[in-house]
């Protein structure tokens, strides 16, 4: 029999048992759905991740009082650390060998007004002026402050979006006045607008010089050092080592102590954040092998029925020259076609899954995922169908013909 006639036979068994092929099909179609709606989700985050919430260069590192927290102990005893300093950053700037750039960036929280327009809890980020070339900081107008203005506590501010949306609606804010508590700033710059970033507002904000902060906003003198190599990512290593050792020296912590601060850089975020969608990755593959593991012995469950109810078929197929070959591929295609047709049916399901998902939280459906889900729900197929295929051709063609 040559491969099409197989085909045919296959399809026309499979149609006369609409209603059992379907319900043989849930099992595949359930965990092929989970698999391409899971994968689009976590793909769909990562790529979020890496292009919103990794604000930094690849190559600048990050010294604060915290850095990354794993766990509740950690958050104690990070809590009990004596804060990381502007005073710090500039001892860094002037010793540090292998440091192309140190910035620095304070956050505050204030209120903002305009007239009789008020923003209450805005986000207050004070930098150094080289902060921009260290961070993914776009522009639609205007500039950012100098260096000098930044010696000078200058009052003058880059605001976002929102702010400009609320209170300068129909104008341009450049050269407006916007009151920080009470204080007047000049508006010299507009960032592009960020949106939300896992539910937090990016573009509710104003950047002013770090001293102004420092010097009038707040009594605060913490601060976050942000350091690139003079190297680029090859001396990354080397810097990160130099800049805890003054700090370390700064601080005059002992050789056997562990940091008194805490170290974050683009890498450690994107391996945290990795680490942890891989458990949710894993968790959902587990739950979605184990609908394909009930579909293939669902699968196998009715092909041996299907073995058992065509058997003097299969009898009269091998009396008029049908090899067991032909008969084992017969019932192999029923197998892999039966959960092909529920792999794509699958596929269609996690799509629109991760399309509706995509509505309220980031999803990217790509062809790579359909044609896993499809690769999958085959192999499913052929797994369950080669103890039932093999039965099949072995069975005596006088005895099946025989049979009642």
């Amino acid at each position: 029999m040559s491969f099409s006639e197989v085909f045919a036979v296959a399809v026309q068994a499979l149609r006369r048992n609409k209603l059992r092929s379907f319900l043989t099909l849930l099992g595949v179609i359930i965990g092929v759905a989970t698999v391409v709606s899971v994968v689009s989700v976590i793909s769909g985050l990562n790529r979020y991740v890496h292009e919103k919430v990794l604000v930094l260069n690849p190559d600048v590192l990050v010294f604060t009082k915290y850095g990354i927290i794993r766990s509740r102990n950690e958050f104690v005893m990070a809590r009990k650390r004596k804060p990381v300093t502007l005073h710090e950053a500039r001892i860094i700037e002037r010793e540090c060998r292998t440091c192309g750039a140190v910035g620095a960036q304070a956050n505050h929280v204030d209120a903002v007004h305009v007239g009789r327009k008020k923003i209450s809890d805005t986000q207050i980020q004070g930098y150094t002026s080289n902060m921009h070339s260290m961070m993914r900081m776009d522009l639609d107008a205007g500039r950012f402050f100098t260096a000098v203005e930044e010696e000078h506590s200058a009052a003058v501010a880059v605001i976002g979006s929102d702010i400009k949306d609320q209170v300068f609606p129909n104008v341009s804010p450049l050269g407006q006045i916007v009151y920080i508590r009470g204080y007047p700033v000049h508006v010299i710059g507009l960032q592009a607008r960020k949106g939300s970033i896992l539910g937090q507002n990016q573009d509710n904000v104003i950047i002013t010089p770090i001293t102004f902060v420092q010097k009038i906003l707040t009594a605060s003198d913490e601060v976050a050092i942000y350091v690139r190599p003079r190297r680029g990512l090859a001396g990354i290593d080397a810097t990160q080592d130099e800049v805890r050792s003054i700090l370390r020296s700064i601080r005059k912590t002992p050789y056997r102590t562990d940091d008194p601060f805490g170290i974050v850089g683009s890498e450690a975020i994107q391996s945290l954040w990795n680490s942890l969608t891989a458990g949710a990755f894993a968790l959902m593959i587990l739950i979605s092998g184990i609908s394909l593991v009930v579909g293939s012995i669902v699968i196998a469950n009715i092909m041996f029925v299907s073995v058992v109810e065509r058997t003097r078929e299969i009898g009269l197929r091998m009396a008029v020259g049908a090899r067991r070959r032909d008969i084992r591929r017969q019932f192999l295609l029923e197998a892999a076609l039966l959960a092909g047709i529920g792999g794509v049916v699958g596929v269609m399901l996690g799509a629109i899954v991760a399309l509706i998902v995509d509505q309220f939280f980031p999803a990217q459906v790509q062809p790579a995922f359909a044609l896993l889900g499809v690769a999958l729900a085959l192999g499913t197929g052929v797994l369950a169908g080669l103890a039932p295929s093999s039965s099949a051709s072995r069975i005596p063609p006088i005895e099946a013909l025989r049979f009642e």
